[in-house]
């Protein structure tokens, strides 16, 4: 099992340590000697102000805070959680995982996934009742530039000729997230993982996902995802699945590491590779505190 975390830039208003480098840098390098494997950030650009006030949470470009880790660490991996791939023109994604999977030495996953606020979209000037179309040719784009020179692709909102660039990366994995039998079959044609979106009922209305709070939810999705892979002539070990205990994070009162290291056992028998966790956002200490405590209680027990 590997192990990863969202940076804990998870609330509004924000806790100010956690928008300087200094505390960026101290919660990567501290997670990275804790024993995890991986960090994220969220991709939110242009959120409104009332999503804010009603629960939302402010956030860094997930590209330049990952670039600010890569330059600091050695081992983690960076998958942002996620990037919200109709927002940008693909080849814009394209170049910036590139870029970052070359001068991280391979480190870099791009986790994506189709996003659910209407206000952000229309801020960005793209029509949200076109993600689904635009998140489908962004992948093919993706793919074909990643491993083509002189590419070309025509879509609704651009034409492209013959375009090389460089450098192309030996393998950048795609994750794709979000709950629907749509996104496991993308996963199982076009992916390299699946990262669903744990949910309860009240928060999967707001996020317009399918609801998902355990192992018990998860279940029969795996059954579809793997029905997909197998019907797609693709192995299972192939793809990742990321998911979460969803028992109490190390710095609630409510912790318990062998409840952790119990539900990882079942989430591997599921063929769950990667598993999540909680970190506080509300100081720089609080959050390293809670990394150092699940690597020595839990990661350092595996």
């Amino acid at each position: 099992m590997h192990h990863w975390f969202t940076y804990p830039l998870i609330t509004h208003p924000y806790e100010p340590g956690l928008v300087t480098r200094d505390g960026l840098v101290r919660i990567a390098r501290a997670a990275e000697d804790a024993g995890f494997d991986g960090i994220g950030f969220t991709d939110h650009p242009a959120p409104s102000q009332k999503w804010l006030d009603g629960g939302g949470h402010d956030a860094l470009d997930p590209f330049v805070a990952l670039a600010v880790v890569a330059a600091v660490t050695d081992r983690l991996r960076l998958i942002p959680n996620i990037v919200v791939l109709p927002y940008r023109n693909p080849f814009v994604v394209a170049k910036a995982a590139a870029t970052l999977d070359a001068l991280s030495g391979g480190r870099f996953v791009l986790s994506t996934a189709t996003g659910y606020l209407r206000s952000e979209y229309r801020a960005l000037g793209v029509d949200f009742e076109e993600r689904n179309a635009r998140f489908d040719e962004a992948l093919e784009v993706l793919h074909g530039v990643w491993s083509q020179d002189e590419f070309s692709y025509e879509a609704p909102g651009f034409t492209a000729m013959g375009v090389t660039a460089n450098p192309k990366p030996a393998k950048v994995p795609i994750w794709i997230g979000g709950n629907s039998p749509l996104t496991r079959r993308r996963v199982a044609s076009h992916g390299d993982g699946w990262n669903p979106f744990p949910a309860p009922a009240w928060l999967a209305k707001t996020a317009r996902t399918i609801p998902l709070e355990g192992l018990d939810d998860l279940a029969p999705m795996l059954d579809h995802l793997w029905a997909q892979v197998d019907a797609a002539g693709r192995a299972r070990d192939e793809i990742d699945v990321a998911f979460t205990t969803g028992l109490p994070g190390p710095a609630d009162p409510a912790f318990d590491a062998d409840a952790h290291l119990d539900m990882l056992g079942a989430m591997a028998a599921l063929g769950i590779t990667w598993s999540s966790i909680t970190v506080p956002g509300d100081s720089i200490d609080a959050a390293v505190e809670a990394l150092e405590r699940y690597g020595s209680e839990v990661i350092g027990r595996t």
